[in-house]
This record gives C-alpha cells, structure tokens and sequence, in this order.
C-alpha cells in the first residue's frame, strides 16, 4: 500500500502539469480593502512592552461587522487587559461538515526607531515593499484573512460549513493569553476539523517569479537548557586556574564542535524531494536525503551550505545566553550559559540533555532544562487538504508545486496539535529566503505579493467553504 507522502507526491505531480494559466490578481476594491487593513493592523502597537492586542482585535471586530457579520458571531475575547484575542464565526449552511480553523497572531516583537529606516510602526510603501513591523510576522497574514472574510460576506457567499477566524495574543512572548487560553477556556470557539496557519509556509520567490508553495505540515520542539559552572570563588588578585567563567568557555566550545545525527520524517522527506525537482546545483542532495537510508555525504554537504538545510536535518543546540560572575574584583562563583535547543518532532528531550553532557564530557558542570518541552507532532499528509490549497493557488501562480515542510521554529500550531487538531501553515504572501526580516530591522514584504496573498486568503477560504472561485476574485 502506498504511503501517505507518496499519495502527496503523486497529487502533486498531476497538479504540476496540468498547466493552468495565471489569472489576474485581486480587484481593485479588494485591493484598497486589504492595504487598509494591513495599514491600519500595522500601525496599531501589539507590542508586549506598551501595544495592546486587545485593541487590534477590536478594531478588526469592527471591521467584521463592517462587512455584515452578526454581532454575536464576532467576539474580543481573554482574561488579560492588553491581550485579547479575535473570534469570528463565518456560519455556513449546515451541511454537518466540521468547520475549519484560520489563525495568525496580532502581537509583534520589539521595534525601536532609531534602529531602522523609518517608523516602524507606519506602514511605509517604498520601491515595491509594504515596510513595518509585522508586514512578514505576521500582521500581514491576519490582514490578508480579514479581508477575505469581509469580501466573501459581502458578495453574499455562504460556505457549507463554518469558518473560524482567530486572531490571537501572545504568540511572540510565549505565555497562555493566546491560543493556549482560548483551547483551554473558550475551546467551543475554535474547535475545527483542522487548521490553516498564516504564520509559516507560503510562497518561495527566486527572483520576481514564485517557484513554490510550501505548506507547513511539522515543526520542531523548543527546548532550551543551562549550563552551570559553579566555584568558590575568591579575590580576583589571587587568580587560579580552575576559573568557573573559563570552564563554561571551554564547555561552549565543545559544544560548537557538536552535530546531532542526521534524521529525516514523511514531512521532511517530501520537503527535500519537491525541492530537488526545481533543479539547481543542491538538487542531486537534495534528492539523496529524500528516501531512506539518507545519504550521510549528500546531508552533509547540504548542512554545510545551509543553515535552513542543516536544521531540518538534525535538531540542532546553540548558545544564546551568557550570565556570569558578580563583581569585577572578584573571581566567579558562578557562570551560566542558555542553550536554546529546537528538537526533531520525534526527539527525546532526556537523550538531547545527555547528548549535551556527553558533547562537553565535564562532569562540573551541570545541564538543567529550563522547562518541559511541549511536543509538537507531525500532521498527516492529507491529500484533500492539498487539493483544496492547490485549488486556491493555481489561478495565482500557474503550475507550481505543493510542498510539504517542516517549520524550524515554533508556532501556535503546536498547542493545536498536541489536541489532536492538524494544523496546515500557509500563507499567500510570497518571501524570498534570502531577504527574511522578521523580528529585524527593516521587516518588509513586496506589495504585490500582499496583493496576491489577499487574493489566495479569498481563494483558499472560498475553496475550503466547497465553493471554489474558477476566474479572477471578484
């Protein structure tokens, strides 16, 4: 029987050469809609420091209600002043389908002002890019799902089955306002059949031309650790050689030197395969850590090219943190290291600590978990998932290949997978991966792809509602 990811590949093939034309971009009206949205999203502060995602939220409500929605299917909900959440509810028409889930989070890292090229918080249109924190992280995206939702209301477009909006707090400063909160006391709100994710995935750009669409199925599991040197210490006139600030220098160093082992997953597998079909100088690797056994020297090579390639391989460990001594005439008693760790689905917490202790081989010094990792496993494959999502993109971009992949960071998508919920991250909003801004100075995305990732929100929606749109959005 074949697999599930080969069922995928197999789909995807059939879409690849079926050889659909692009259709035109998003209307006008839709067009003016979604910048204004996306303006007014990024210039309301949702940072932790002073920002308020309550106040997002609302503004959004209201432009939900704007477009029809009943009062009581859009809800500002949470228990924390400055950190609400989003919940609409686009009613179908009862076929008994369960609904579908769309999500993306409204609080953004830190921006100063004096480190970047203009305010931030303005959205700043400037040789073909939207300019302002969030535009990539992920502001854009929850733009992008408002106005689909609000179009598709007032084209009078009724799905066959509820779709569910949620804008979220929180996802950024990892505490449980967000969908943590909502799962735990307001969970009747988002329970979905699965869920489509805006903060991962999407578009991959080489050049001006979208190449592929990779979708978010996997992620890897935060973990971080510190390591403790500790000693008695004593007047920095009298120095020693047993220095606790030079053993956690040599621990680190060690520690720099060491690779976890290559393992690959169905997601990842068929990561690497769709890629290898682009071609390139990487796609002869690419296709030997497709199938198992992976090809050890092909994965090595990639590794060493790329760091993206080398994390999706491996759970990797870094350094990230440093905490040490307590007055500058005085030897140290104490230094401390923070290893953040992002681990492979199906990694073991306790073996990854191990690994760390037999990587530094000093028994002085002491790895400790700073928490539990919260696990994060894979979703399925699920073949009618891609073909609705191809469904969407086709009259976008043409023939391009659906690819699965595997997040190297985190997500909110986590908390709904460990519920059991699939979660599918995908966004319109095409990204060159050399040109990735988010959390940096200057976060940016190109204006026509917003415009196009407008477009794909009211496609996907529509297309997920049973009701796919053929032409151009209307």
């Amino acid at each position: 029987m074949a697999s599930k990811i080969a069922v995928v590949v197999a789909l995807l093939t059939v879409f690849s050469t079926r050889g659909f034309p692009p259709a035109q971009t998003v209307t006008p009206d839709a067009q003016r809609l979604g910048r204004e949205i996306l303006k007014e999203l990024i210039e309301t502060n949702t940072t932790h420091s002073t920002g308020s995602t309550t106040v997002a939220a609302e503004r959004m409500a209201a432009r939900l209600l704007t477009a029809g929605f009943p009062r009581a299917d859009v809800a500002v909900v949470g228990d924390a002043d400055r950190r609400g959440n989003l919940v609409a509810r686009f009613r179908g028409s009862g076929s008994g389908r369960k609904p579908v889930l769309f999500i993306a989070h409204l609080d953004v890292v830190e921006a100063k002002r004096d480190d970047w090229s203009m305010d931030p918080f303005v959205l700043t249109e400037k040789d073909g890019y939207f300019y302002g924190r969030g535009t990539l992280d992920v502001k854009g995206g929850a733009a992008t799902l408002v106005t689909a939702f609000s179009v598709l209301r007032q084209r009078g477009f009724v799905p066959d089955r509820d779709l569910i909006l949620a804008l979220t707090a929180d996802e950024e400063g990892g505490s449980d306002n967000g969908i943590a909160w909502l799962l735990a006391k307001r969970r009747e709100l988002i329970d979905a059949e699965y869920c489509i994710n805006l903060d991962t995935g999407g578009g991959e750009l080489r050049g001006d031309k979208v190449v592929a669409l990779e979708v978010q199925a996997a992620e890897k599991v935060y973990q971080s650790f510190t390591l403790t040197a500790r000693n008695p210490g004593g007047h920095s006139s009298l120095p020693i050689k047993d220095n606790a600030i030079y053993r956690l220098a040599a621990a680190l160093t060690k520690l720099s030197a060491h690779q976890f082992p290559t393992r690959t997953n169905e997601v990842t597998r068929g990561y690497f395969a769709g890629m290898a079909k682009l071609g390139g100088a990487m796609a002869a690797d690419l296709r030997a850590v497709s199938t198992t056994p992976t090809d050890e020297r092909a994965a090595q090579r990639l590794s060493e090219k790329s760091a993206f390639y080398n994390a999706i391989l491996r759970t990797t460990c870094v350094a990230t943190m440093l905490n040490a001594g307590h007055a500058e005439n005085a030897l140290p008693q104490t230094a401390q290291a923070t290893v953040n760790c992002r681990l492979l689905p199906d990694d073991d917490s306790k073996a990854v600590r191990q690994a760390l202790g037999a990587a530094i081989a000093d028994p002085q010094i002491a790895v400790a978990p700073v928490a539990e990792p919260t696990p994060s496993p894979p979703s399925p494959l699920a073949p009618e998932v891609f073909k609705v999502i191809e469904s969407a993109s086709r009259p976008i971009w043409g023939a391009i290949p659906l690819i699965p992949f595997m997040e190297t960071g985190a997500t909110d998508g986590l908390f709904l997978r460990n519920v059991g919920m699939p979660v599918y991250g995908v966004t319109g909003i095409a990204y060159d991966p050399d040109d990735v801004r988010a959390h940096g100075k200057d976060e940016r995305i190109l204006v026509r792809s917003y415009d196009e990732g407008v477009d794909f929100s009211i496609r996907l929606a529509a297309a997920i509602g049973g009701k796919p749109i053929a032409a151009a959005s209307k």
